[in-house]
């Protein structure tokens, strides 16, 4: 897809906002999800007797894997409150906020040990811990649920959509992995200060977990300046409020839902176990804490390269070989990991393969666009229900992670002062197969569930949005905003282009079928596209094909190029405005390739019909056969 135009302030600032914003939100995410349980397992007991500190280890795992194993059952409520959140700033950023300054705040707390409450009365800690983490998760997930449902909100635009979640990916690579590279400097150096010994002690884990907290809420706060929801006809017909049972439906009868998040769960789970033990593996097995810094290091600069090339690599191979790519070369670092691992060079080469991949960016995609594929099976626009599917995941996955990693410092011995010479070999064999073996597997059942179950491709997704605009078209999906007006009001619309007025009655697709709703067609002469009248451009789809448009007054339209055009996807068809943008009559907003279009097998006839036909009360005016010129009067509209 081309643009003629550039790149607006706003929407600069709008994709640097929230490019910034995943920056700390993915870097808190590492905290709680990997490095907390690290502190547990290394700090948090500190002076209590070896077999004390264990129980308390085995007992604060596994109240955390139960309570996010619970949990999942929370966050598509959680989705539901956001989805029906209404509020000046919109329904995303409040929660955004709150949710990341609640969530680090109670954080901070953990990483006090509860402020050493432990030491005194365990009974009360463990009570204590379960109402904190509980609260935490729960802000946590409001803030991810609404940071990633805000894509779709963003733009209606696939293309845009893409270089969003790239961007939003980008920034998380950063934050998840920059903390492998920063963690041990920024702990050893705070510990020191407080009591003068090189090592990783309490107060160099809090010093950490506060450096990050405050990072996560000033990425939130940049978020919530910098970038706006767009408002659209597609988002305003779908159904305001849903109800809990609606919440579940729209995640279990929407089976492309359903698989990109089994595939995502598989690659997830294998993804978060094996980077919960990178730390153990250096400092264990390997017997160099001193050189994990390079894991970070590594991921950064893949992170780098594979964010930033998705959107271009995306534009000649389906997103779908994408992720099964990564998913490939996920699987041959598992096997460098376990059997050339004495290999500095091929390590590091694994590190490479272990990071280069696309996965969330793909399922972030994937179920954003099952958005409109859920609306136009159920009628409902579930966006922040649907997206909290991705946090879930991510929660289960961590939950697991945490488990193991408390398995495997307890059952190891890799607690307290344990170094990698107290390590047997049924220790390194019981790291290997929960670190490598039974990821590797995963990796590889990811593979052919995406490969065979999902189905929502982006020229699937072209098809649905054109199913939801004959929808539109007809009159089966309606606003809140165009009910509720009461009145009559009048409406001149002028011709967009130059050529032959033709009735909405002869306009029939590529099937002879005719097309629907209300409006009028043109046959054109020109290969340029104005606008109809003063309004303001309110989405475009994804295929470029066509965009709607309402009046000053109110009347909403959709502009159609072409009759079966969205196969095109996007090809010759360049528009010079932007998605949001005042407009006035007359003003050029696409140039369309008239042979290409006609060499492609399609009809370019410009079709404008009305959004919300029911509203449309009487039309005055209109002379099929006419010989027209851009500007000139086609139709009066009296509507609702």
């Amino acid at each position: 897809m081309t643009h003629s135009h550039k790149l607006t302030g706003k929407q600069l600032i709008s994709r640097a906002s929230f490019c910034f914003g995943n920056l700390g939100h993915s870097a808190f995410y590492g905290v709680m999800s990997t490095y907390f349980i690290i502190f547990v397992t290394s700090g948090m007991f500190a002076g209590l007797s070896k077999t004390v500190a264990n129980k308390l280890i085995g007992l604060i795992t596994g109240l955390i894997v139960s309570v996010r194993i619970l949990e999942l059952l929370i966050d598509p409520l959680l989705g539901n409150i956001v989805d029906n959140t209404k509020t000046r700033w919109g329904k995303f950023k409040p929660w955004i906020l709150m949710g990341n300054i609640v969530s680090a705040i109670l954080l901070l707390i953990l990483f006090t040990g509860i402020f050493g409450l432990a030491k005194y009365n365990w009974v009360l800690f463990a009570i204590l811990f379960v109402i904190i983490f509980v609260t935490f998760d729960i802000f946590y997930s409001f803030s991810d649920v609404s940071y990633w449902g805000m894509v779709p909100a963003l733009s209606e635009d696939s293309e845009e959509r893409g270089v969003y979640t790239a961007l939003g990916a980008f920034a998380g690579t950063l934050g998840w992995n920059g903390l492998t590279i920063i963690v041990v400097p920024i702990v050893t150096t705070f510990t020191y200060l407080a009591t003068g010994h090189h090592r990783q002690g309490p107060a160099g884990w809090f010093a950490f977990a506060a450096i990050i907290s405050a990072l996560a809420v000033i990425c939130a706060l940049v978020v919530c300046v910098g970038t706006k929801e767009n408002y659209n006809v597609i988002r305003k017909s779908a159904q305001d409020k849903t109800t809990i049972r609606e919440v579940f439906s729209a995640i279990f009868h929407n089976d492309q839902i359903l698989w990109p998040s089994l595939a995502y769960l598989l690659y997830s789970c294998a993804y978060v176990v094996t980077n919960g033990v990178l730390f153990y593996l250096y400092k264990f097995v390997i017997g160099k804490p001193g050189e994990f810094w390079i894991v970070g290091v590594i991921a950064t600069i893949i992170g780098f390269c594979t964010s930033p090339l998705y959107p271009i690599l995306n534009k000649f191979i389906p997103r779908k070989w994408l992720f099964i790519g990564g998913q490939v070369c996920m699987s041959l670092a598992y096997l460098i990991f376990i059997f050339a691992r004495s290999n500095v060079l091929m390590m590091d080469f694994g590190l490479v393969l272990f990071n280069i991949n696309f996965a969330q960016l793909v399922t972030v995609l994937t179920l954003t666009d099952a958005i409109e594929y859920g609306q136009l099976k159920s009628g409902q626009r579930n966006e922040a229900v649907v997206l909290a599917v991705r946090p879930m995941i991510d929660k289960l996955t961590g939950a697991i992670s945490n488990g193991l990693v408390g398995y495997i410092a307890i059952a190891a011995g890799m607690t307290g002062s344990a170094t990698a010479a107290d390590m047997t070999g049924h220790d390194i064999r019981t790291f290997d197969s929960m670190a490598f073996y039974i990821p590797l597997v995963l990796a590889v059942l990811s593979i052919f569930v995406f490969l065979f179950k999902v189905k929502l491709s982006e020229e699937v997704h072209a098809e649905v949005v054109e199913e939801l605009k004959d929808k539109l078209a007809q009159g089966e999906l309606t606003s809140e905003a165009s009910t509720s007006s009461t009145g009559l009001k009048e409406e001149t619309i002028y011709a967009p282009t130059d050529g032959e007025l033709v009735a909405m009655k002869e306009v029939v697709d590529r099937d002879g079928q005719p097309f629907p709703g209300k409006g009028f067609a043109i046959k054109p002469t020109s290969d340029k596209l104005y606008a109809p009248f003063d309004g303001k451009i309110n989405f475009t789809f994804g295929t470029r094909h066509a965009f709607g448009i309402t009046s000053d007054k109110g009347l909403e339209m959709i502009v159609h190029i072409g009759v079966g055009t969205v196969n095109m996807r996007g090809e010759g068809f360049n528009a010079h405005y932007n998605d949001g943008q005042i407009v006035k009559k007359g003003q050029l907003l696409f140039d369309f390739d008239r042979e290409l279009i006609r060499q492609s097998g399609y009809e370019d006839w410009v079709i404008t019909f009305f959004a919300q036909p029911h509203n449309i009360k009487a039309t005055a005016g209109f002379t099929p056969g006419k010989l027209i010129k851009h500007g000139d009067k086609v139709v009066t509209v009296e509507f609702k």
